[in-house]
């Protein structure tokens, strides 16, 4: 058995060799899709020297404070114009400024009378006020979006301002989700005798989903050996990125899954961490047609799987298209807790923030790694390290947001 660090160590190592795919798609569908591109300016931007306000320009000259307006200019519609000293034309923001006008007066500071303007007394202007000049945001040639950000519209109106009507991005991975096990049975049944409805693919297909990724929900299989095996090669020879499986992988005279990973030729990378919930993990990688798949055999408990999912999946994943990080918080533990081991603990709890940007952590909750009804009223994990026993109320302690 193995150390946490070690497997999550072991997990990112695999996980930077992955080669993911790229497809160009529209601008107008790369929202919450990651560039796979750099994206540079093709103008200058602005383009043109341009006014930052609504009001008139003129050529500044310190000794005149009332100009003649001979004319208008709004965005879009440029004219030039006969201009002297004591000229001046209307200007709308973002219009194109006469080559003449080096100086814009904004319209509140103005006295406006049929067709002239006159400076309100007390209003100091100087040469250059209230223009926006060409490339002064960025210049042609100048990088706007680096690759591997998760695109939003600040980005994509960046995107079309480069006039890239096509972005270059980060396929979705394919992840495929197996459950395992006699117990189980479908939503639509009503559970009777030992059975239970199957959640584990549900709720591990959702987490995927929020991740942007491509889930594929192969359901539930029996715990027969060669049915698995059969499911099982057949996945593993898919173009699947990722296979996880629940159930299975534990030391159960029906835990068939371990024992056929390695039969198709899964290689392990660890079985088993020093953690809780979810000790029993499993994690290989498999290679086909010289690419490869991660592989990940995780507890049929519902709280072991979807622990497993959040510390060993969700953050590779972020990272890899650029979604930052999963969140931690530091809290202040409401209650006293029990950890009596030296396993890293993951516990189900409840966090809140108060008004002066504190966080507070309550887990009067059960553990129970089957425990889902529990698990849903939760929005966080205190994580609590393995020299760590049993936290007392009042201390200080890392919660992971989920």
């Amino acid at each position: 058995m193995i150390s946490y660090n070690e497997a999550v160590k072991s997990i990112e190592k695999e996980f930077n060799t992955i080669i993911i795919d790229i497809e160009e798609i529209p601008l107008e569908m790369a929202s919450q899709r990651t560039l796979a591109e750099n994206v540079y300016a093709d103008v200058n931007l602005p383009p043109f020297d341009n006014s930052a306000v609504d009001g008139i320009a003129i050529k500044f000259n310190k000794d005149i404070t009332k100009w003649n307006i001979i004319g208008e200019i709004s965005a879009g519609n440029f004219s030039e114009f006969d201009f002297n000293d004591n000229s001046a034309v209307s200007i709308m923001t973002g219009s194109k400024i006469p080559e003449f006008c080096d100086t814009i007066i904004p319209v509140e500071d103005i006295i406006l009378y049929k067709q002239s303007a006159t400076i309100k007394d007390q209003v100091k202007i100087k040469t250059g006020m209230n223009i926006r000049g060409m490339g002064s945001d960025i210049k042609s040639g100048e990088l706007v979006l680096p690759e591997n950000i998760l695109l939003k519209s600040r980005h994509l109106a960046a995107a079309a301002s480069c006039g890239k009507s096509v972005l270059k991005v980060l396929s979705p991975l394919q992840i495929a989700v197996l459950a395992t096990g006699d117990e189980l049975i479908d939503v639509s049944e009503k559970p009777e005798n030992d059975k239970i409805r199957v959640s584990n693919t549900y709720a591990l297909c959702s987490g995927i989903k929020e991740l942007n990724q491509s889930p594929l929900n192969l359901g539930f299989i029996k715990d027969n050996r060669e049915l698995i095996k059969l499911r099982l090669r057949k996945v593993l020879s898919s173009d699947v990125n990722i296979l996880i499986t629940t159930g299975g992988v534990s030391v159960g005279k029906f835990d068939y899954v371990k024992d056929l990973f390695k039969e198709l030729g899964v290689k392990e990378i660890f079985w088993r961490a020093n953690i809780k919930p979810g000790k029993p993990a499993f994690f290989g990688i498999f290679e086909v047609n010289n690419k490869k798949k991660l592989i990940f055999g995780l507890p049929g408990n519902p709280v072991s799987s979807l622990v497993n999912f959040e510390i060993y999946i969700k953050p590779f994943i972020l990272k890899m298209y650029g979604m930052g990080k999963i969140e931690k918080v530091s809290a202040f533990l409401e209650n006293d807790l029990n950890k009596k081991d030296n396993k890293r603990h993951f516990m189900k709890a409840y966090l809140q923030e108060d008004g002066g940007g504190r966080y507070h952590v309550t887990s009067h909750i059960s553990q129970s790694s089957g425990n889902l009804v529990e698990l849903s009223k939760s929005n966080c994990l205190i994580e609590i390290d393995e020299k760590k026993l049993n936290p007392r109320k009042g201390e200080t302690v890392t919660c992971i947001k989920i």
